[in-house]
């Protein structure tokens, strides 16, 4: 419950500097382009961290129950990719913000 308060309030600070901007406008000092470097790489962590995750728990499944392996490994090749294209698309929406 503290968490989200903390996050509502942090909300309620940035939004009226949110709107205070004109539209398309870049903040200055070309701090874009750090933010973008810093995005790509929490997400690219964090996708690692779940892929690590995700590939853990198969390994678990199929050790368990050794029948089952290829339900785990559909599952799991699916969750690797919908993981990855999270990656993906942070990628994109760099290219596109970084002029």
């Amino acid at each position: 419950m503290r968490k989200m308060l903390l996050l509502l309030a942090l909300l309620l600070l940035a939004s009226p500097m949110m709107f205070a901007q004109a539209p398309g406008a870049a903040p200055a000092g070309g701090g874009v382009q750090w933010a973008a470097a810093i995005g790509m790489a929490i997400a690219s962590g964090l996708c690692g961290l779940g892929q690590g995750i995700a590939v853990k728990g198969s390994a678990e499944g199929t050790a368990r129950n050794p029948g089952a392996t290829a339900a785990i490994r559909f599952a799991l090749i699916l969750g690797l990719v919908f993981i990855e294209s999270l990656a993906l698309y942070t990628l994109v929406v760099i290219f596109i913000k970084i002029p």
